[in-house]
């Protein structure tokens, strides 16, 4: 195993290693100026960051492409200056104005002009993929993107909004991955049939980040190359290679020889038995990740209001969280992580059989019914899944598991053609209406409505009342009188929801002790390579 993955490494990232590279068994190393991790990353759909939506995508976006304005890896709270050197808002509180920095090019060579910008956000909104409603819910659209996303000039460019959002909440949004800045000029030069470069940059990238997309093979591995000239500074590390290995004990084996250097997905167990090793450490990240199980409302059952409230009391959410998730998630039921603006820190449910039975037995369902879970096949997410079909059929619930890649299951949850559904889910950019919008706002439900980014929308939850509060929240700028709006509507959220919120995310990462500056992002954003040193 270990010749085998240390030399597929040097494989994939162009090395030429001498033969006794590999002839040190207990000495294997990878090289110095290579991060090379381990990680699941078969939820990839595309690299074109007007598309990436998934987890895996979006810690490569981090690091392939800049935004206007950006998170410091060192300081994750105030907003710190990207593409852009300065930004203001107008007295109208619609106009926003960023002054770009001067000097800046794309890893192609072309200069980075407020025109590329523009071009960037714009496109978003005409290729209308998953996440683009994190722009459009200013009020964009095809129709009125050119006046209300422009350049003004070489360095300046001009965004108008349809309300006086918070301005907080606006610049939060450009944090985004759906906000990166493409090299125009390389992008158009790949177009096809007006696609503005999509199906080239779906398996390429056109960015001005640390680094530039060398390589992918889906569900394998992708490999990053590091930008000399990289504005922040070179990064220490030339390349990065991120192989796809799902397997918890395959990841440990391979840290524990010196195969990798980060090992991205380990068991509890694996995490405990790698405590204490010696040349390995464990850090801990508390992320702002949800695990959660969804109920589809188009299914007759799954939309009654009682059926919906007993799955609720039909999850053992202190064992599971104690043991084989132990010190991986901890017990969270509020759709806001902890440590955002109206976080709720209230658990009001846990296992409690006899009223879920009651429960069902006022749905007209005492015998209980058949039903399908949809989960991605990955062992942490089918060890929870287990063990809700254990506490589902002390209820009479017969479920059955309909497993998958990452993307398999993520296109058939995103079609709403799922019963039940059991996943994580990640913010998009640092403010509360990022959660408020995906688990509590749907302003259109019928099926052409196709709000793919929004979770009450995949499950056909139909909510005007919720989503005109929702709407009323993000234009609140009181920070403490939005904070308990957003209070309101989780604990709505919690009784009314076909939700079942069960688990916050606190990412262990198995590493080499000689790897400093590997930072996963925090509850906010998501992994940064060039910050890394060995």
């Amino acid at each position: 195993m270990n010749r085998i993955m240390l030399s597929v490494a040097a494989a994939a990232v162009g090395l030429v290693l001498p033969c006794s590279v590999f002839e040190r068994h207990a000495q294997a190393a990878t090289p110095a100026d290579t991060l090379v991790i381990a990680d699941a990353i078969d939820d990839i759909v595309s690299l074109d960051p007007a598309q990436i939506f998934e987890f895996s995508g979006t810690d490569l976006a981090n690091n392939v492409y800049d935004t206007l304005v950006e998170l410091d890896p060192d300081n994750l709270g105030p907003l710190v200056p990207g593409i852009a050197e300065s930004w203001s808002v107008a007295d109208d509180g619609k106009t926003f104005t960023f002054k770009l920095r001067q000097g800046l090019r794309f890893r192609s060579g072309n200069p980075i002009t407020a025109e590329d910008a523009a071009f960037s956000l714009r496109r978003v909104i005409i290729l209308e993929k998953t996440p683009s409603f994190i722009l459009t819910q200013f009020g964009f659209t095809k129709d009125n993107v050119e006046e209300t996303i422009k350049a003004i000039d070489a360095h300046t460019l001009q965004i108008t909004t349809d309300k006086p959002y918070a301005p907080s909440f606006f610049y939060n949004c450009l944090t985004a991955p759906v906000a990166s800045i493409v090299d125009m000029k390389l992008a158009l030069s790949h177009e096809r049939d007006g696609d503005l470069g999509h199906e080239w940059l779906k398996t390429n990238s056109a960015g001005s980040g640390a680094y530039k997309l060398r390589s992918w093979k889906p569900n394998e591995s992708y490999v990053l190359e590091a930008n000399p000239d990289y504005w922040r500074g070179a990064p220490a590390m030339k390349r990065v290679f991120v192989r796809h290995i799902a397997e918890s004990a395959t990841q440990r084996l391979l840290l524990e020889k010196g195969d990798i250097d980060v090992a991205r997905k380990l068991s509890t167990d694996d995490v405990q038995a790698l405590r204490g090793k010696p040349g390995i450490k464990v850090e801990d990240d508390l992320k702002g990740r949800l695990r959660y199980i969804s109920l589809n409302q188009k299914d007759p059952i799954l939309s009654k209001p009682q059926v919906r409230e007993a799955f609720k009391w039909l999850v053992d959410y202190e064992g599971i969280a104690q043991s084989f998730l132990k010190g991986r998630f901890v017990v969270h039921q509020a759709f806001l992580p902890l440590t955002y603006l109206g976080e709720l820190k209230e658990k009001p449910y846990k296992l409690d059989v006899a009223k879920a039975k009651r429960l069902l037995a006022e749905a007209g369902q005492a015998e209980g019914f058949e039903v399908k879970i949809s989960v991605r096949n990955h062992p942490d997410r089918l060890e929870v899944a287990q063990s809700l079909q254990n506490t589902f059929a002390q209820a009479g619930i017969r479920a059955e598991l309909v497993t998958g890649t990452g993307k398999q299951i993520l296109t058939t949850y995103r079609a709403r053609q799922h019963q039940i559904y059991l996943g994580d889910w990640g913010p998009d950019y640092p403010d509360p209406h990022t959660n408020a919008d995906t688990f509590a706002h749907n302003p259109d439900n019928s099926d052409a409505g196709n709000h793919t980014g929004k979770l009450a929308w995949r499950n056909a939850w139909d909510i005007p009342e919720l989503t005109s509060l929702t709407g009323e929240a993000v234009l609140e700028r009181d920070a403490e009188v939005r904070a308990e709006m957003y209070r309101d509507l989780q604990r709505r959220h919690q009784k009314e929801s076909p939700f079942v919120v069960m688990f916050q995310e606190n990412v262990q990462n198995g590493l080499r002790d000689n790897v400093a500056g590997f930072n996963t992002g925090g509850p906010v954003h998501d992994v940064f390579y060039w910050k890394v040193t060995k």
